[in-house]
């Protein structure tokens, strides 16, 4: 009996009227309720016609009395505004200014700024909400160190153009007050393979590191073996080729270079580029000599610019994953530190966003694949898609959904 009522619909609008205002209209309420009186008009029942555009019998009822009554401008929703805010766009403008010249805040700060400046308090659940809508970021801080220059990426972009820039003779490595004698490379060593793109840089984890959070019943604690790490590691985060863990007994620019030489051992006959910071040990003559000598092109980052080098990313995972696991003995634990660091390593989504900022033009002259895709691809992506690489054409991994560069020749 429900199924089959008809209303009487008062025809303010002609068919014609119904078809133009439905052709134009970009409104989603608009559109479903022109549908709804168009199916009436056509001498559907409520039910049909409110089952057509997804609303029950009820609605289509209180549909058709409103347009009966008033036709479109009342069957239109009026919403009416909502409550007005507690702070209007000028105070919210005013807000901004004053949060801008003593930043960074802590959320009980603002708090107590919105009362003092405007006699006004939000509940401590929706200031979060409010604070994001103004477009304020909640994060962890990055230390900016204040002999970071303005343009860093600007001038490391310069020095990649530069690494990349094969046509002059004069050694990459080579400063103009260095030593002009010494600068050859040795016979024993191949560069014509492609190229390989890493990143250098030292860390000091700890058995007793602790950043992972972790659910107990009772007491939260691990015990733990007193154990500790005196020598540093120096990780090779490698983007095309093999990556690299070393424990030298310091950071002297002689275990620096004996580090580029295993990175240099473990990766033969390819000319490789390493980005590092500028360490006294990594940027003194001995070592960008012997660096060269091995041929190894030095990329050295702006200074005070850690943040522009993806392996810090990589060493922050590293001690994430392992802080929770527990070791006897110091060799124990760099055993550990080397496995979690080539499982790491095996990811890309470390360095994608400098892989996209820094590297774009130069892809084709790596020669191993770049997996970019959007998040980065996870755990056995680059094993999974070295398996393509004989396909010339640019084509999709079927087994990551991941973008594959063609195989250089």
């Amino acid at each position: 009996m429900s199924g089959n009522r008809r209303k009487e619909i008062v025809r303010h609008l002609s068919m014609d009227d119904l078809n133009r205002l439905l052709a134009a209209s970009t409104d989603q309420k608009l559109t479903e309720r022109l549908i709804f009186l168009k199916r009436l008009y056509k001498g559907a029942t409520l039910e049909d016609a409110a089952d057509d555009v997804g609303r029950s019998s009820g609605t289509a009822t209180r549909w058709g009395q409103r347009w009966n009554k008033g036709g479109l401008g009342l069957l239109m929703p009026n919403f009416g505004g909502g409550r007005p805010p507690k702070l209007d766009a000028q105070q919210q403008d005013r807000l901004l200014e004053l949060l801008r010249d003593g930043q960074p805040w802590k959320k009980q700060e603002i708090q107590h700024l919105i009362n003092d400046e405007f006699d006004v308090s939000f509940h401590p659940v929706y200031l979060p909400v409010f604070l994001e809508k103004l477009g304020l970021s909640y994060a962890i801080p990055r230390t900016k160190r204040p002999s970071r220059p303005n343009n860093a990426e600007e001038i490391l972009d310069e020095r990649v153009e530069n690494a990349f820039d094969e046509s002059t003779k004069e050694p990459h490595n080579k400063f103009e007050e260095d030593d002009p004698e010494g600068w050859v490379v040795d016979d024993d060593i191949c560069t014509d393979g492609g190229t390989v793109i890493g990143f250098l840089d030292t860390s000091h984890p700890q058995p007793w590191d602790n950043s992972q959070r972790l659910y107990t019943v009772d007491d939260p604690h691990i015990t733990r073996p007193l154990v500790k790490v005196d020598e540093p590691a120096v990780g090779f985060y490698a983007l095309t080729g093999q990556s690299v863990l070393s424990f030298p007994v310091d950071q002297t620019k002689e275990e620096i270079c004996s580090c580029l030489e295993a990175i240099r051992e473990q990766n033969p006959a390819k000319r490789i580029l390493l980005v590092l910071d500028n360490f006294s040990s990594h940027v003194c003559e001995h070592t960008r000599k012997q660096a060269h000598t091995l041929g190894i092109d030095l990329v050295f980052l702006p200074v005070g610019s850690p943040d522009l080098n993806p392996i810090e990313q990589v060493w922050k995972s590293l001690k994430w994953e392992a802080s929770p696991l527990i070791v006897e003995s110091a060799a124990e634990y760099r055993a550990l530190l080397t496995e979690l660091f080539e499982k790491l390593t095996n990811r890309l989504s470390f360095a994608a966003s400098w892989i996209e900022n820094h590297l774009g033009g130069y892809l084709q002259k790596l020669r191993y694949p770049l997996i970019l895709r959007r998040g980065g691809c996870h755990g056995r992506s680059r094993s999974c898609c070295v398996r393509h690489r004989n396909e010339r054409p640019r084509r999709k991994c079927r087994h990551h959904r991941c973008w594959l560069r063609p195989w250089p020749r």
